[in-house]
């Protein structure tokens, strides 16, 4: 007597592909809080790592959470330790991403937003091969100029130096994989252009997990 047809095999599930690192970079005034925050308030599958600082919190800001703040020492030696990915001055304060952070948040699945300075997104490309790094920006130099003056909560010096700035960064757009315009008015128009992007790039076939 027979043993009768073999059982079917039931075919592993696929591995999900890795998350992504998109590094989230522009000028000054474009608005790069406020369309973590907008991601955020929308639930997106994303993961963003606070960003160290040695500056005290403003008002409303929570260690942690909207960044980890530690003392200028403690700083410099993260620094010696080799725990940040990247870190720089950034107008008279120390900005830094922690290792650590980054490692973890990656662990969760999704994919991970980083939020930096242009110099910083130079610095990341390099040290996380195969990262996304996206241009925000919020029109030509000139509506970028009236939103830095816009905002009042600096004085003239401060502004200038943060116009000059904002000109050298615009001079490397080019550098970056995406760029993305948050239009004045449709800061939901701009996550979906930028959740549109990362959607395409994680898709791809073969993409292999990121080294951090």
């Amino acid at each position: 007597m027979g043993d009768g047809p073999p059982a079917e095999s039931t075919p592993p599930e696929a591995a999900p592909p890795p998350p992504l690192v998109i590094v989230l970079s522009g000028p000054s005034g474009a608005g790069k809080d406020s369309v973590i925050a907008r991601m955020i308030e929308r639930g997106l599958p994303v993961a963003f790592p606070p960003t160290m600082t040695d500056r005290a919190p403003r008002e409303g800001e929570r260690d942690g959470v909207d960044y980890h703040f530690v003392s200028t020492a403690q700083f410099e030696r993260h620094i010696a330790a080799g725990d940040l990915l990247e870190h720089a001055l950034v107008y008279g304060d120390h900005k830094g991403v922690p290792r650590d952070g980054v490692r973890a948040a990656l662990e969760t699945g999704r994919h991970v937003v980083l939020r930096v300075d242009v110099q910083g997104a130079a610095t990341l490309r390099e040290r996380i091969p195969g990262a996304l790094l996206v241009f925000l920006t919020a029109g030509d130099e000139q509506a970028l100029e009236a939103r830095i003056r816009g905002r009042g909560d600096s004085d003239e010096d401060d502004i200038a130096r943060r116009i000059e700035q904002m000109r050298e960064e615009f001079a490397q757009a080019e550098r970056f994989d995406h760029r993305v315009e948050n239009a004045q008015g449709d800061l939901d128009g701009t996550v979906d252009a930028l959740w549109a992007i990362i959607e395409r790039a994680a898709a791809r076939p073969g993409r292999a997990p990121l080294e951090v």
